[in-house]
């Protein structure tokens, strides 16, 4: 009798309790940013805030940044497995429809992890470190803050809908017609206008943790309803 780990599902399986491993070390750490260390660093004074960038920030972000590349890499795989499965009939499929919105989502929240919030946070890393040794805070630091902040947000309101599309790819039917390349380009055309926004925008209302959180559930239901609708 073969051995089930040996075969391609047994692959399959390897990369999905990676993906979830790294996911939840990667968006526990996206909450624990935004809805705790923002409020405690809102209270506390700047030497110990300093203190803090310089011991406890560069931790949590090697676990946040290596979590999203590992997230993202295992349910890379994952998607071009299932894709050589079903070919031209992908998106003719509830997995394919329900799946496609939550990997966009995920990929520009990694992209946002690496090309905009830890750049910019090591600015801050680097700016706390000089004042603790006695020079001065880089002035390009008060100006990023707010810059890794909206990405940070963005990649908040961006899970909650990728959680529950997940979770659809393989709980949820979905009736679908004859093109549902609209829904595909509607959808689309909507989660990269929202990253505009988390590059060039205002935060809006995501600027508060409660905001964010009604956001990433109104974008969850309008996506869906998208998707009822347009398929």
């Amino acid at each position: 009798m073969g051995i089930a780990m040996f075969t391609q599902e047994g692959l399959v399986m390897f990369l999905r309790f990676v993906h979830f491993f790294a996911g939840v070390a990667w968006i526990g750490h996206l909450y624990y940013f935004n809805f705790v260390q923002g409020a405690f660093f809102a209270e506390i004074e700047a030497p110990v805030k300093n203190v803090a960038f310089q011991k406890l920030v560069p931790k949590a972000l090697w676990w946040f940044r290596w979590g999203a590349m590992f997230t993202f890499i295992s349910g890379l795989i994952m998607l071009l497995i299932q894709g050589a499965e079903l070919k031209a009939d992908f998106f003719l499929t509830p997995y394919g429809m329900y799946i496609w919105p939550g990997f966009l989502m995920g990929t520009i929240m990694f992209l946002n992890v690496w090309l905009i919030i830890w750049p910019k946070q090591k600015i801050m890393i680097a700016s706390a470190e000089s004042v603790l040794k006695g020079g001065q805070a880089d002035p390009m630091a008060a100006k990023v803050a707010p810059q890794a902040l909206l990405a940070s947000r963005t990649n908040v309101m961006f899970s909650i809908p990728l959680l529950f599309f997940m979770g659809a790819s393989r709980h949820l039917s979905l009736g679908i017609g004859e093109n549902p390349y609209i829904a595909v380009g509607v959808i689309s055309a909507l989660i990269l206008a929202l990253e505009a926004n988390a590059i060039w925008g205002k935060p809006g209302p995501i600027a508060t943790v409660k905001g964010v959180i009604h956001m990433g559930v109104v974008l969850m239901v309008v996506l869906y309803g998208l998707l009822e609708v347009l398929v």
